[in-house]
C-alpha cells in the first residue's frame, strides 16, 4: 500500500524568499513576479475558499520558455510548484503551500490560431473556454466542453481536471475534445504530445495528462477540436417531485436519445436562480430539468415531441419549449449562474460525484438524508444526463463547527455516489478535497499504479504537492461527530454540535 509522506515546509526555503525572487527575475525577465504580502493574499486559495495558504511567491510567465527556464530553476533548487489558471477549481486543486510558488499561466491567454477548414483552434493555457468560441476566426464553430465557470476557467485548468459542462452529454468533455498539446516537465523539458488531427501516430498520452491536475507536467498551449454550432432549442419541463424527475431522466437516455444537454434543478435552486436571472422557470415545482436538443426545424420538433411524451409517464406539471434564440440564452442563462446566485444568499461546499442514471433516484433521496442527518439545507443543480451530480450544501463559513460538519456531510455522499455504482468526481478533480476518499473508490493496487506514474514524472513531488493522492493513508483515524448531540441553534439555524476527536482531521490545514 502506498501513501504519500510529504516533509513539512521547508524553512530553508521560505527563509530564501528573496533569493529565489530575485533568480526567477533573472530567468524570465518578462514575467510578473509577485512578493509582497497582500499580491500573495490574492492567491492563497482558488473557489474552495475553506482553505488558504500564502505562497512563497508568485510568477505570472508569458511563454513556453519562460515556464521551462521557471520549472528548471525550481527543480534544481527544490522549490515546489503549484500551477494554476483562474483559480475557479472547487477542490483546493490550486491551494498553494507556504514553501511553493504559484505558476499562473492567466497572462498566456491568446487564442494563437483558428483553422476552420480542419476545425482545430490552437491557444494558450491561459486562454478562457469561453474565448474560443468567441473568437472572430470561430464564427459558425463553437468549443463543446461549457463549464458553468466558462467565462473565467480557463483551457489549462480545464484539461487539469478533464471539465465537461452542460453539452458534454452528446460532445464529451475536455478528454474528447482534445488533439495536442505543449506541456513542460518539472525539470524544464518541453514536449509536444498529439498532433492538430485526429489519431495522431505514437502513445497516445493524452489522456494520462487530462485529468492530472497538475501533478505530472504544466500544460502552455493545446490544440482543441472545433464543431459546427447547430440550431438547439430546449425545453423546461417541471416535476411534482425530485424522483419523478430523476426517472424522466434515465427514460429519456433509455429511449434511445440522446439530447444535447439535460439539466436538472431541484426547488430550492429554482428559485434563487429565477430571483437571479427571471428567466420563466417553474416556481410551484419540485424539480424541474432543462432538455436541449439540436438539428433541423423539422428533427427538433420531432425530438421534442418525443421527449414530452416521455415526461408524461411521469407526471409532470408544466412544460415550456423555447420560442426564441432569446428565450434559450435566458434559460441557459439562469443555470449557468446557478453557483453564483446562491452565493449571494449562503457560503456552500460544491460536491462533484458520478453516479449511474438508473441510481439517480436514489441518489437524490440518499443526499436529501444526508444532509438532514447533518442538518444542512442543500440545493441540488446538475448536468443529470451524464450523472454528474453537484448537490450544494449550504452552511456558514464563519463557523468552525459547521465547516468541520459539512465535510464529513459531503465524504458521506461522496461515499454514496461510489457505493451507488459512480465515482468520486465528474469534472471538479480530486484535490484536497477527496484526496483522503481516494481508497473508498481505489485498491491499494490502484494507488500504488498512480503514485508510480507520478514518481516517474516528478520524482521529487515538487508539481502540486498535497493533493490527490492520500497522505494518511486507508487505516487513518478521521474525525467524527456525535449526531445525537446536535441541537437546533436559535430560529431553527443549523447547530453547531459536538466534535469527537478520534484521529487527525484529515483535511485541516496541518495536512497541507
Amino acid at each position: 500500500m502506498s501513501t504519500v509522506t510529504l516533509p513539512d515546509p521547508d524553512r530553508v526555503v521560505l527563509a530564501r524568499r528573496n533569493e529565489v525572487v530575485k533568480q526567477l527575475k533573472k530567468l524570465a525577465p518578462q514575467a510578473v513576479l509577485i512578493a509582497d504580502l497582500e499580491g500573495r493574499r490574492t492567491f492563497e486559495c482558488d473557489a474552495l475558499a475553506a482553505y488558504r495558504r500564502l505562497p512563497l511567491a508568485v510568477v505570472l510567465p508569458a511563454s513556453t520558455e519562460e515556464v521551462s527556464a521557471i520549472l528548471r530553476f525550481c527543480y534544481e533548487n527544490h522549490v515546489k510548484v503549484v500551477p494554476r489558471g483562474a483559480g475557479t477549481s472547487l477542490c483546493g486543486g490550486a491551494t498553494p503551500l507556504e514553501d511553493s510558488i504559484v505558476l499562473c499561466l492567466s497572462r498566456m491567454n491568446k487564442v494563437l490560431e483558428i483553422d476552420a477548414a480542419n476545425r482545430v483552434a490552437r491557444v494558450e493555457a491561459g486562454s478562457t473556454n469561453i474565448a474560443i468560441t468567441q473568437a472572430r476566426p470561430a464564427k459558425g464553430f463553437f468549443y463543446a466542453p461549457d463549464p458553468s465557470s466558462q467565462v473565467a476557467c480557463t483551457v489549462g485548468g480545464n484539461i487539469a481536471t478533464n471539465s465537461g459542462g452542460a453539452h458534454c452529454l452528446k460532445y464529451g468533455v475536455t478528454v474528447n475534445n482534445l488533439l495536442a498539446v505543449r506541456m513542460v516537465m518539472m525539470d524544464g523539458e518541453i514536449v509536444d504530445l498529439g498532433g492538430s488531427y485526429l489519431d495522431a501516430p505514437n502513445y497516445d498520452f493524452l489522456p494520462l495528462i487530462t485529468g492530472s491536475e497538475g501533478q505530472l507536467g504544466v500544460v502552455t498551449e493545446a490544440s482543441v477540436r472545433l464543431l459546427a454550432a447547430p440550431k438547439r432549442a430546449p425545453v423546461l419541463i417541471g416535476f411534482d417531485s425530485a424522483q419523478a424527475a430523476a426517472s424522466c431522466v434515465a427514460a429519456i437516455i433509455a429511449s434511445g436519445i440522446v439530447p444535447v444537454a439535460i439539466e436538472f434543478m431541484d426547488r430550492p435552486a429554482i428559485h434563487v436562480c429565477e430571483h437571479f436571472v427571471p428567466a420563466g422557470y417553474p416556481l410551484d415545482a419540485e424539480a424541474a430539468l432543462i432538455v436541449e436538443v439540436e438539428g433541423s426545424e423539422d428533427e427538433i420538433e420531432y425530438l421534442l415531441e418525443k421527449i414530452e411524451d416521455i415526461a408524461q409517464d411521469y407526471n409532470p406539471i408544466s412544460a415550456r419549449r423555447s420560442q426564441s434564440a432569446e428565450e434559450s440564452a435566458l434559460i441557459w442563462k439562469g443555470r449557468k449562474a446557478a453557483f453564483g446566485a446562491i452565493g449571494q444568499i449562503s457560503d456552500y461546499m460544491c460536491m462533484d460525484g458520478v453516479i449511474p442514471l438508473s441510481a439517480l433516484p436514489a441518489a437524490l433521496e440518499g443526499v436529501s438524508l444526508i444532509c438532514r442527518k447533518y442538518r444542512f439545507d442543500v440545493a441540488n443543480i446538475f448536468h443529470a444526463g451524464d450523472g454528474n451530480l453537484h448537490p450544494l450544501i449550504l452552511y456558514d463559513a464563519n463557523d468552525p463547527g459547521q465547516l468541520e460538519r459539512v465535510e464529513l456531510c459531503g465524504a458521506e455522499i461522496l461515499k454514496l455516489c461510489v457505493e451507488l455504482g459512480g465515482c468520486l468526481t465528474g469534472e471538479h478533480g480530486v484535490g484536497i478535497e477527496k484526496r483522503e476518499l481516494m481508497y473508498e473508490q481505489f485498491t491499494d493496487e490502484d494507488i500504488d499504479q498512480q503514485v508510480r506514474i507520478k514518481e516517474e514524472l516528478d520524482p521529487a513531488w515538487l508539481l502540486n504537492p498535497g493533493k490527490v493522492f492520500p497522505i494518511l493513508g486507508r487505516d487513518a483515524l478521521k474525525l467524527t461527530i456525535d449526531l445525537t448531540r446536535l441541537d437546533a441553534g436559535p430560529d431553527g439555524a443549523p447547530p453547531q454540535g459536538e466534535l469527537v476527536d478520534e484521529g487527525a482531521y484529515i483535511e485541516g490545514e496541518e495536512t497541507l
